[in-house]
């Protein structure tokens, strides 16, 4: 069975990793990773608009005592640059099917369950991925080099009596990889992209920063989140887990059960962008596949849609209300 939680965060990860009409080409696809940028400081402080931040934090409020434990995983893009190469080692453009341009790989950095009451301190992890290559050979035709840069940084978790019966948790990433400067697109490959944190407790709840009780109410707005929206995730009711997520959801956001899978766009409908897919001519089919392994998936699984299952994406009931007039 599926994980609720990991498939609501894995669609958080990917959101606009590549978009309609899923290839290289296309105006879109020429800005990526537009979501939960986290950026070398060097780049951020050198920007005057402010828009590309070296930090992301998340607070949150945790109805409980010392001994509830906190665990933490932050995730992440890590962008890699897959470079076609002829079988004389030269550069080009493309190699058997597949086209020169960018990928990603999933990065993942956290504690594991730890007692608040220990945190009073603050615990903090470094971030130390070191730049790396791998060469995937293509036949007789050439190689596909993949490549990426080096990433330095931390995440601190910090706990803190907010009110009676309520800790504040501060969780803050930072991105300390070294920038010499250059280009934004270059500032990316040592970016943390579409950064979120995914947090749990034992013998303890979250409390909803959507609509707080009451008498939480004031510690929830007194909660500073920078680039970040916690929600609660899991089935309705359940307080165990948080999501702070750099697009805004409400509490306990839902996959729907008919989707027969990631598009990374869920701000679209899936029936739409698979009956657009299903319009592609042969040449554009081709440069979607040749653009990007994740988009070629799409393809193949669109095309391998049964007629029954189209229907199935037309719509659905969840539940009747009665609604006084």
């Amino acid at each position: 069975m599926t994980d609720p939680v990991r498939a609501i965060a894995d669609a958080v990860l990917y959101e606009g990793y590549v978009l309609w009409p899923y290839r290289r080409s296309a105006l879109k696809n020429a800005q990526r990773w537009t979501f939960g940028g986290v950026f070398p400081r060097a780049h951020a402080e050198a920007r005057a608009a402010g828009d590309d931040p070296w930090v992301m934090q998340t607070q949150c409020l945790v109805e409980g005592d010392g001994s509830t434990r906190l665990s933490v995983a932050v995730r992440w893009l890590h962008v890699v640059w897959r470079q076609a190469v002829d079988a004389g080692g030269q550069e080009v453009d493309a190699v058997g099917d597949q086209l020169t341009w960018e990928e990603a790989v999933e990065r993942e950095a956290g504690f594991a369950p730890v007692p608040i009451g220990e945190l009073a301190a603050g615990l903090q992890t470094p971030i130390a991925i070191p730049a790396g290559r791998e060469v995937e050979r293509v036949a007789d035709a050439g190689a596909l080099v993949r490549s990426w840069e080096p990433l330095t940084g931390s995440v601190r978790v910090e706990a803190e009596s907010a009110t009676r019966g309520a800790l504040r948790v501060t969780v803050r990433i930072q991105n300390t990889t070294p920038w010499a400067g250059g280009p934004r697109e270059a500032a990316l490959r040592r970016t943390f992209c579409s950064t979120h944190t995914v947090l749990r407790v034992r013998g303890g709840s979250f409390v909803s920063m959507t609509d707080p009780p009451p008498w939480l109410d004031a510690a929830a707005r007194a909660c500073d989140n920078v680039g970040t929206w916690p929600v609660l995730v899991g089935e309705e009711g359940q307080r165990d887990t948080l999501l702070s997520s750099p697009i805004i959801l409400s509490d306990y956001p839902r996959i729907a059960p008919e989707s027969p899978g990631d598009l990374f766009d869920g701000g679209e409908i899936d029936q739409l962008l698979i009956l657009n897919i299903l319009s592609l001519t042969d040449a554009e089919k081709a440069e979607m596949r040749a653009s990007d392994p994740r988009a070629r998936e799409i393809l193949d699984r669109t095309e391998a849609l049964s007629p029954e299952e189209l229907m199935n994406l037309h719509g659905a009931i969840r539940e009747w209300q009665v609604r006084a007039g």
